[in-house]
């Protein structure tokens, strides 16, 4: 069988809709659905409420009866059980805020912590409701290094063939500062070879990949400006914006830059955050 679909549930508003598009991703997908609620006890009894996860696997069964859910109470940290969770999944799903008290903020600390830190792919749910509800027919994903884009690239056309929708690839390139000084090997507009240069680093990374999803529609596109401007401004006609990542040796820091962290608290879409392993 499948590794699962693994939810993140506390009874919140935001979970909930995780709950919903988790559902609709697992049977996307043909997966098993996981929910997950974990909870030291370190909050009052009056604080959680006593039916979250049944509420939860209710919620999931009908808008699905097909896809099979299963449902865990774990008495430690959300964060530590949905990292450990991500090594048998075939990636986690969190609301964008939960319960706590800080819950006016953009992103919860358990989704960022876990976003900038798991090993395997998170995607953490908001954005408006045609992102939600997935009307665009359109995946985003935007292009980096190729030390941290391979596995992205994988997980952008799978979720592409599964949608039957375009991948939109987009590579962002920036104008040199300084025009260089004249010389023969420096011929050529600075700006056109940028461009063509950003173009070949796409090219580069779907090379391999393209092959084994045939039918996926693949547009290619280089834009000039800021990666968190572009892709910010196109996930309000995306689905799902995927970005890479490389993690470092250190598991208990949050190896994420500007790009995630600007897509994580703004993107009007999902955004999954995809590891390159080591």
């Amino acid at each position: 069988m499948e590794p699962p679909l693994v939810v993140g549930v506390d009874g919140s508003d935001c979970s909930l809709v995780a709950v919903d598009w988790a559902t609709d991703e697992a049977a996307r997908h043909g997966l098993p659905l996981r929910l997950l609620y974990a909870s030291e006890g370190e909050r009052d009894e009056d604080d959680v409420p006593p039916d979250v996860v049944a509420t939860a696997t209710e919620r999931a069964r009908c808008r699905n009866p097909e896809v099979k859910v299963t449902a865990d109470v774990l008495p430690e940290d959300p964060v530590d059980a949905l990292l450990r969770a991500v090594h048998h999944a075939s990636a986690v799903v969190t609301g964008s805020r939960g319960r706590g008290r800080l819950a006016g903020l953009l992103l919860g600390s358990v989704s960022l912590t876990v976003a900038g830190r798991a090993r395997g792919p998170v995607i953490v749910v908001r954005g408006d409701r045609a992102g939600l509800e997935g009307t665009h027919e359109r995946i985003l994903l935007g292009a980096g290094e190729p030390g941290t884009s391979g596995a992205a690239v994988r997980f952008a056309l799978r979720e592409a063939e599964a949608r039957h929708c375009v991948l939109d690839v987009v590579r962002v390139w920036h104008r040199p500062a300084h025009r260089p000084v004249d010389h023969p090997l420096l011929a050529g507009d600075p700006a056109l070879c940028c461009e063509e240069r950003a173009a070949t680093l796409i090219d580069a990374l779907l090379q391999d990949a393209v092959a084994d999803h045939p039918d996926v529609r693949v547009h290619r596109s280089t834009v000039e400006g800021t990666a968190r401007r572009v892709l910010l401004h196109r996930s309000a006609a995306a689905d799902l914006v995927i970005i890479g990542v490389r993690r470092g040796h250190d598991r208990r820091a949050l190896h994420l830059g500007r790009v995630a962290h600007t897509l994580l608290h703004h993107a009007e879409c999902p955004v999954a955050v995809v590891p390159e392993s080591l």
